[in-house]
């Protein structure tokens, strides 16, 4: 038996919506779906992740849509963030926000799910959105930075619980980091890029060589180019392939064994498209 978990940036909910996500949502249904920059006040969230729910009965992946658990927390600042989770599985507790941080800048962008595998063990799943930074900007680094630190307390957190046979977890969104030449078109020329540069990067490596987290798609698809899960929407981006892998699962090493595959969802074509990003999925044997 296997699950498969989803992360995607929608780019706004409400744009992804009328540019046919839910033809998307109709073909995949992912058992887990971690979205963000949901960018949308809950009057206009609810309507479309029911929705969803309806296209989960209709595919016969649920008999009635209250079986799809929906969980969304809205940036406090308007058009900013958001972040949402969309499970089949049960759900056995929430957790909103990242411990440590309250300004409203930080929020909309961490949102933790306790949710139980067929086989009947407890798996937390976290929907992130890590602060995009702009290099000249001294303000908007600040706050990705003591983002980015914050979230090292609670890594480890989850790192320990893991490690004495408790929950396993697995921490799925856009990162807004590309962590070595292979995860970006033109390395050389974005070193000095809020996204590329080394001391962003380095926090990648220390989840994965000091906390221990594993990069899932990237210990799938081995030392290969990419895939990319981002394009600018400048230019011929998407159709030359010149991107960027700013979208990531990265689980606790028991959990990241389990993983069978991956896919990067790329649209067909430029105009086909319902966000700036590609969705990644991975599935997991459980």
């Amino acid at each position: 038996m296997s699950i498969t978990i989803a992360t995607s940036n929608v780019n706004g909910l409400r744009a992804a919506a009328r540019k046919d996500v839910g033809a998307w949502v109709s073909s995949q249904l992912p058992d887990v779906w971690c979205m963000q920059e949901v960018r949308a006040p809950q009057s206009a969230i609810d309507p479309i992740l029911e929705d969803f729910a309806e296209r989960y009965v209709a595919k016969g992946k649920i008999s009635k849509p209250e079986e799809l658990f929906r969980a969304n927390d809205i940036c406090e600042i308007k058009g900013r963030a958001g972040v949402a989770l969309l499970t089949t599985l049960p759900v056995l507790q929430t957790r909103v926000g990242l411990p440590g941080l309250s300004e409203p800048v930080d929020t909309g962008r961490w949102l933790e799910a306790d949710v139980k595998t067929p086989d009947g063990h407890v798996l937390t799943v976290i929907c992130i959105y890590v602060h995009s930074g702009m290099a000249d900007d001294e303000v908007k680094m600040k706050q990705k930075f003591r983002f980015l630190d914050t979230m090292m307390g609670r890594l480890s957190d989850l790192r320990d619980e893991a490690a004495k046979g408790g929950r396993q977890a697995v921490l799925c969104g856009d990162f807004n980091i590309a962590h070595t030449p292979i995860d970006i078109k033109n390395a050389k020329a974005n070193v000095t890029h809020a996204g590329f540069m080394p001391s962003e990067r380095a926090y990648v490596d220390k989840w994965l060589d000091d906390y221990d987290f594993v990069d899932v798609m990237r210990d799938l698809a081995g030392d290969i180019q990419g895939p990319y899960t981002w394009w600018s929407q400048r230019g011929r981006a998407f159709d030359n392939n010149v991107g960027w892998r700013l979208d990531y699962q990265f689980a606790t090493p028991e959990f990241a064994d389990t993983a069978q595959g991956f896919t990067v969802d790329k649209a067909s074509s430029y105009d086909t498209r319902w966000s700036d990003h590609a969705a990644l999925e991975v599935t997991y044997r459980v």
